[in-house]
């Protein structure tokens, strides 16, 4: 699926397996870490196929400095279709253009825009002011820290059905308990965590 991180092909190669009767089994185990993964992170990284709107209150999202205002949006992958408009709450919406894209050139390196900055004007005096934006929302592309945190947390769920009491065991080591985070997992996503307020 488009929506994921990683595929069956990569995972039975991860096995060494060429079985094909437990796909349904990986599909499966790939769409739970992949979401996981966002759940985690606050944010998704595959990128919509095409721009939807969403409304933003500006008196909860605006960061203002002495030269300008930067409104923090969701991730924008994409600049493709990007509109951005200023309205009231029930009212109509004006398309505006004396706004930068923030972080500066965050698509060329990989990465969404999170803000949008104004050094003239602002997003909105007014507790009922709105900022309509019109995107392709994610990330230009899946980090690769992303693909490696979602293989190994759909392994470890595919696993996951030979320890149905969360218990592994071995000849050689005895009974294992299995833990609830990977810790390679939590280590490769955690700089995409958004931080909460």
């Amino acid at each position: 699926m488009a929506n994921e991180y990683t595929d069956n092909a990569t995972l039975k190669l991860a096995l060494n397996s060429s079985d094909s009767t437990r796909d349904a089994l990986l599909t499966a185990a790939i769409a739970a870490a992949s979401r996981g993964i966002d759940r985690n992170c606050g944010r998704r990284f595959y990128l919509d196929g095409s721009a939807s709107a969403r409304v933003f209150n500006p008196e909860l999202r605006v960061v203002a400095y002495e030269t300008g205002q930067l409104l923090i949006v969701d991730d924008i992958g994409s600049a493709t279709g990007l509109v951005v408009e200023t309205g009231d709450v029930g009212g109509t919406y004006s398309a505006i253009t004396d706004y930068e894209t923030w972080p500066e050139n965050a698509l060329s390196r990989g990465l969404p825009i999170t803000g949008l900055v104004r050094y003239s004007g602002t997003w909105g005096t007014t507790g009922t002011a709105r900022v309509r934006v019109t995107a392709r929302w994610g990330w230009p592309a899946v980090p690769e820290e992303v693909t490696q945190a979602a293989i190994l947390q759909a392994l470890r769920l595919f696993k996951r059905k030979d320890s149905p009491e969360g218990v592994l065991g071995s000849a050689e080591w005895g009974a294992v308990r299995v833990g609830r985070i990977d810790p390679d997992v939590h280590e490769l996503i955690k700089r995409f965590m958004l931080p909460g307020f």
